[in-house]
């Protein structure tokens, strides 16, 4: 593909069969994903309409990274190759053909046997000599373009072929009368023209190439993350073997200032490991036995021994690049417009050519102004600046999001960010630090709560029972309901220890545990930002009234649902967006599924359960609610940067087509040539993707 025409005419061919729920074409990773049903229609059939509209296809491998990488790099260096070939011959050719019609002073004579007035024939006959080897370097557009006309629907590459086509051919005519004895059709070749488009298309194809390598830098900085060796324990004895030899169960070792090479649990040693590449945290955690350890990260004090429990796609890195390449391919809402265009685009400038061409020639009775403006107007159209306006950015954004430990799973969340006014934030685990601590007991209560909440595994039960020190009564008819609380009999009678920790014996008060969850050191930073930024901040919790407003006043959070059930959870989120709001609910739990899903943007903190994180469409690696103000920050940057695209790439376009037809000559202004309107053509793709590229600098 080489325009948003192509990219716009997959998705509309392939759209069609019987059988495909969505497609989706991205010009700039130029892949499709596409969405079928195998009863209708099958994956040969898709790819049979592929090959009939004249494209080519390859089918994606789990381990074709390297390959396509290798495939880019290729393409670039003949990019280059084709380029300067090119120059070479242009060069001379603009000598020949220009040379001696410059100014006083900076004349290039010619040698007399190329003096168009003393021997036309030579003169002309040496630039086809020349101008061959730039268009076998230029084929391409010409094989493509005059094919994607065949298949009737032309591309940018049509333009650049009927364009620099015409030039050729009417410089041909031209030959022919000058070998008939009209000499004076020696001015009137136009070689240069057509050498010297292909030329500077072929310089901004290279440079459009090398700048799109570039917003994909992130996918090859993850690939690069991981070792290619580790060491397993065989027998009491270290071998030495190939990443992809190691097996689940494996004992791995590894030293100081080694990279952990799988996922696994720590079996023996403690260290602290720097796990920066996948969080974007750059303190190093303290690890012992029985904490995880994941593929990619840096062992940097101690050594350890480890089981190997995730190996391959199935490893935490694996699936954060499945996920940056997942949104790579996506595509944002806003991109919707350029996607319209752009299958109108290319046969609305071949009329407005083929119209202005022609009103010319009626006007003046000149064939080489008539020419001259159906060249210009076919080259300086660029439908590519369309179709990368909003891929190239996405790349870029979220592989800057990957980079500091924020996972966005497509375009569309990441477009959608950026209009959240409201944010739903789960107190436990999420706003505080999830750890919590018994403050005082009230009553002699302390040995009925720790004998029943022994039973359970949530994060208070835990507390309390490393509070208490005695020994555990007998339970029997131990039972948790879920967001109440725990029951069970002791000594014959009914113990409740409800929400708020208090402890009923037989349906009467007795007494209660008093427990305090520390908020996360950044909560409060986190959360002001996204006030100054005009967003409501909301926490919600299961707890009661009292300890949330607690919370909540210590962060700075107005607005507190508080004794919500965890079914509820989703209900309250509805309830703000039937406000008219633009919710995000932040979490971290299984209990908060419902609510990421219902909301509008789902942020799920990267170390809670895999429940939340599969529910939400964004994940935070890292605990740190600072990612959340840093992920909104990306997410208005990524619009603003194409939004600069769009409008780059309509107003070209929209301003450059009228003045390529002479709108401006009309009124006695300039007339734009072929060779500017190439330039032009040229640069415009490469500035929309050196723009994109911009958001690699991004203060977050």
């Amino acid at each position: 593909m080489t325009c948003a025409a192509c990219s716009a005419r997959v998705e509309r061919s392939v759209g069609k069969i019987e059988g495909v729920e969505s497609c989706s074409v991205n010009l700039t990773t130029e892949r499709m994903t596409v969405e079928f049903d195998p009863v209708k229609t099958d994956l040969d059939t898709i790819k049979k309409t592929i090959e009939k509209i004249g494209y080519s296809w390859a089918e994606i491998k789990s381990d074709s990274v390297d390959e396509d990488k290798l495939r880019r790099e290729k393409a670039v260096r003949v990019l280059w190759i084709k380029f300067i070939v090119s120059a070479v011959f242009v060069l001379p050719l603009l000598y020949v053909a220009m040379g001696h019609m410059l100014p006083f002073g900076l004349h290039l004579p010619l040698p007399e046997i190329l003096q168009p007035m003393a021997y036309p024939l030579n003169f002309a006959l040496i630039q086809i000599v020349l101008t061959i080897p730039i268009i076998i370097m230029g084929y391409r557009f010409y094989v493509v373009g005059f094919r994607a006309i065949w298949h009737r629907a032309p591309n940018m590459d049509s333009l650049i072929a009927i364009g620099t086509s015409v030039a050729v051919l009417y410089s041909l005519y031209a030959i022919y009368q000058i070998i008939q004895g009209h000499f004076a059709f020696a001015e009137h070749l136009y070689f240069e023209t057509a050498g010297v488009i292909i030329t500077l298309v072929l310089l901004g194809k290279s440079l459009e190439a090398v700048s799109k390598g570039r917003t994909s830098g992130a996918i090859k900085n993850l690939m690069g993350l991981a070792p290619k060796t580790a060491t397993i324990l065989v027998e009491d004895k270290e071998r030495n073997i190939p990443l992809e030899d190691v097996k689940i169960g494996d004992i791995i070792i590894v030293k100081p200032g080694g990279k952990i090479p799988v996922d696994g649990t720590v079996v023996s040693g403690n260290t602290t490991i720097d796990e920066s590449a996948l969080t974007g945290e750059s303190m190093p955690v303290d690890k012992k036995v029985g904490d995880n350890v994941f593929a990619a990260t840096i062992n940097t004090t101690g050594s350890i021994q480890f089981r190997a429990d995730k190996i391959g796609a199935d490893t935490a890195l694996a699936q954060i690049i499945k996920l940056v390449e997942d949104a790579q391919n996506s595509k944002a809402p806003i991109a919707q417009l350029a996607d319209i265009v752009s299958s109108y685009f290319v046969p609305v400038v071949l009329g407005i050519a083929t119209f202005s061409g022609l009103a010319w020639f009626a006007v003046t009775g000149d064939v080489e102004f008539a020419l001259t403006i159906l060249i210009s107007v076919l080259v300086i159209a660029c439908p590519c600046a369309l179709g990368l306006a909003t891929p190239t950015a996405i790349m870029v954004g979220t592989g800057k999001g990957a980079e500091n430990g924020i996972l966005i799973k497509n375009g569309e969340a990441l477009e959608a960010l950026h209009k959240i006014d409201t944010i739903v934030f789960d107190k436990t685990g999420t706003i505080t630090e999830g750890k919590p601590e018994v403050i005082t007991v009230e009553g002699d209560v302390l040995q009925l709560a720790a004998s029943l909440e022994r039973y359970s595994e949530h994060p208070i039960a835990r507390a309390i029972c490393n509070y208490y020190k005695g020994e555990y009564l007998e339970v029997k008819d131990f039972k948790a309901v879920v967001g109440q609380g725990v029951e069970g009999i002791i000594d014959g009678k009914k113990i409740e220890i409800g929400r708020g920790i208090v402890v009923l014996v037989d349906g009467e008060y007795v007494g209660r545990v008093v427990i305090s969850d520390k908020p996360k050191t950044s909560s409060y930073t986190a959360l002001k930002k996204l006030r100054d930024r005009g967003i409501e901040t909301v926490m919600i919790t299961g707890d009661n009234r009292e300890t949330a407003e607690a919370i909540a006043k210590q962060v700075g959070i107005e607005r507190v649902f508080a004794e919500v059930m965890p079914r509820d959870k989703a209900n309250e989120v509805k309830k703000l967006q039937n406000e008219g709001r633009k919710v995000a609910m932040v979490g971290d739990g299984i209990n908060d599924a419902p609510a990421l899903a219902q909301a509008d943007i789902g942020i799920a903190i990267g170390s809670g359960t895999d429940v939340a994180i599969e529910s939400a469409t964004i994940v935070l690696m890292k605990s740190d609610l600072m990612a959340v103000p840093m992920a909104i920050n990306l997410s208005h940057a990524t619009i603003r940067n194409i939004k600069q695209n769009l409008f780059w790439a309509f107003g070209y376009n929209i301003v450059g087509i009228p003045v390529a037809a002479g709108i401006l000559y009309i009124f006695g202004g300039p007339l734009l040539t072929p060779v500017f309107a190439a330039a032009a053509m040229s640069l415009s793709s490469v500035s929309v993707v050196a723009n994109a590229l911009r958001l690699k600098g991004t203060r977050l």
